[in-house]
């Protein structure tokens, strides 16, 4: 019954996409608006793609399981990657965004994307991988504090936390699965 329940459609996908397109519009009306904003075409193309893989990661995340911790932890990782990429690539986290360091938060992806693979997407596999993911996220602020870029302590914490939030979503649908 979960994987039917799973599979139907779900009626929060259309704001998830709405709200994709209105980020993606949001730098164009901005650049009309503004000399502040100036993106490119490459700059629409890369978030256009960003948010696509959000997206679709997140569609996939709703179908696998029915449970609502599932779910929920499914919308944090996603949510978390897609804030970790964003702010990486826009800022950086460590010196600009072409610091070399800050292919330090790619690894952190490559964790999930096999941890994931690995569970097989299931809960309590994905709980451990996004623990994993945090520890890693706090090894890359202690590297950038190493660095002297002490600036990245707090967003350091703030995406730990994260990562360990959704860990938490993960695990109590493991235990719901256990019953």
């Amino acid at each position: 019954m979960e994987r039917e329940i799973g599979r139907r459609n779900n009626p929060w996908s259309l704001w998830v996409w709405g709200a994709a397109a209105t980020l993606l519009a949001t730098p164009l009306v901005a650049m009309r608006l503004t000399d502040e904003v100036n993106w490119t075409a490459s700059d629409f193309g890369i978030f256009a793609v960003m948010l696509g893989a959000a997206g679709g990661a997140w569609e996939l995340g709703m179908r696998t399981s029915s449970s609502m911790a599932y779910r929920l932890g499914v919308t944090a990782a996603v949510g978390t990657a897609f804030l970790l990429v964003w702010a990486t690539l826009a800022v950086g986290f460590i010196g600009n965004e072409e610091h070399p360091a800050n292919l330090m938060y790619a690894g952190l992806l490559i964790i999930g994307l096999v941890g994931g693979v690995l569970a097989r997407f299931r809960p309590g596999g994905l709980a451990v991988t996004l623990v994993i993911m945090a520890v890693g996220q706090a090894a890359a602020g202690a590297v950038a504090a190493g660095l002297g870029q002490y600036e990245a302590i707090k967003p350091t914490v703030v995406f730990t936390l994260m990562w360990l939030g959704a860990a938490t979503l993960f695990y109590k649908a493991a235990q719901d699965q256990a019953r």
